[in-house]
C-alpha cells in the first residue's frame, strides 16, 4: 500500500512538472497557430498516440457509464481549453494563472458534495488562502498591477471549475477499474466530439505547411505526446491511487516549478517576493497535507501502519 501511495505521489508530479514546461511550447505554437487550431492538433495527434500504444476500445456497457466518460471529455478537455483560452485571450496571463489555482479547492468541496468521502476541516481552507497568498506573489512579483476582467477572469475561474468537475467524474469512471490508457483515449475522443459544433464559428483551417517552421514540428510533438497523452495517463492514473483531492494539491506545485525552470532556462533571478511566495506554497500544502480530510484518509493511515 505504501509502495503504491509513493508510485501516485510520483506521478502526480511528473505530471505537473510536464505541464509547467507545456505553456513555453504553446506560447511558440500560438504564433503559428489559433488556439482552437492548437487544441485539434494537440488532442488529435494525443489520441492517435494513445491508439498506437495501446489498441483497441472500451466497450458500452450502460448509458450511465457512456455518460461519465462524455462528463469527463467535455469538462477535463472540451470546456477547460476553450475557458482556458478565451481567458488568456480577455485577461492578463498572470491573473488567468492564479485563478486556475483555485481548482484544488473546487475539487474538494465538489469531492465532499458530491463522492462524500472527503470531510474538510478547517486546516484545508488555511491551507488554500496561505497558497493562494503565495500564489499571488509569485505570480505578480511586484512587476504587475493587478487588473481585473470581468469576461477573462470568469472564464478561468469556470476553468478551474471544470477541472474540478472533471477531477470527481474521474473518481467515478476509475472506480470501472478500466485501463487507465484506453478510459483516457475515450475521453479525449467525446473532449474532440464536443469541440466539433464550436469549429463552426472559429476560422479552423488544416494546412501542413504550418509545421515547416522551425521548432512547430517539435513542440506540438511535445505537447501532444507528453503534454497530453502521457500526461493524462499519469494524472489519471494518480487519482485513482491518491484520490481527487489529494492530487490537485499538486496543482499547486505549478507556478513555483514554472519560476524554477525560468532561473534556469532563461537566467531570470530569484526576488524576495518570490522566494516568499514559494514558501506560502509550500507552507500552505504542507498545512493542508496535516489531514483536512478524515474518514478516506485516517482509514488508509492506519492500514499503512
Amino acid at each position: 500500500m505504501e509502495k503504491n501511495l509513493k508510485k501516485g505521489h510520483l506521478l502526480a508530479f511528473a505530471t505537473i512538472l510536464i505541464w509547467s514546461c507545456a505553456s513555453i511550447s504553446s506560447k511558440v505554437l500560438l504564433e503559428t497557430f489559433n488556439p482552437v487550431e492548437l487544441f485539434v492538433y494537440r488532442m488529435l495527434m494525443a489520441y492517435l498516440m494513445l491508439l498506437v500504444i495501446k489498441p483497441g476500445f472500451i466497450r458500452y456497457r450502460s448509458v450511465k457509464e457512456e455518460l461519465l466518460f462524455m462528463a469527463a471529455g467535455i469538462t477535463g478537455v472540451t470546456l477547460y481549453f476553450i475557458l482556458q483560452n478565451v481567458a488568456l485571450k480577455y485577461s492578463m496571463a498572470s491573473n488567468v494563472g492564479v485563478l486556475l489555482t483555485i481548482s484544488p479547492f473546487f475539487t474538494a468541496v465538489l469531492s465532499f458534495l458530491v463522492l462524500k468521502d472527503e470531510k474538510l476541516q478547517g486546516k484545508f481552507f488555511a491551507g488554500f488562502a496561505v497558497t493562494l497568498a503565495g500564489v499571488l506573489l509569485l505570480s505578480y512579483n511586484g512587476n504587475q498591477v493587478l487588473k481585473l476582467n470581468p469576461i477573462g477572469d470568469i472564464m478561468a475561474i469556470l476553468a478551474a471549475l471544470a477541472w474540478a468537475l472533471y477531477s470527481v467524474v474521474m473518481k467515478k469512471v476509475g472506480s470501472y477499474n478500466y485501463n487507465t490508457i484506453l478510459a483516457t483515449r475515450k475521453i479525449f475522443f467525446y473532449g474532440l466530439l464536443f469541440l466539433v459544433p464550436a469549429l463552426v464559428y472559429t476560422d479552423f483551417t488544416f494546412s501542413a505547411a504550418k509545421f515547416a517552421g522551425p521548432g512547430v514540428l517539435a513542440n506540438m510533438l511535445f505537447l501532444a505526446l507528453l503534454a497530453s497523452a502521457m500526461t493524462y495517463v499519469s494524472w489519471n492514473r494518480a487519482m485513482e491511487i491518491l484520490g481527487p483531492v489529494k492530487t490537485s494539491m499538486y496543482l499547486y506545485a505549478i507556478p513555483v516549478l514554472t519560476m524554477a525552470l525560468s532561473v534556469a532556462l532563461l537566467g531570470e533571478r530569484i526576488t524576495a517576493m518570490s522566494a516568499a511566495g514559494v514558501a506560502l506554497i509550500l507552507g500552505g500544502i504542507y498545512i493542508s497535507e496535516r489531514k483536512p480530510w478524515v474518514k478516506a484518509s485516517a482509514a488508509l493511515a492506519e492500514e499503512v501502519s
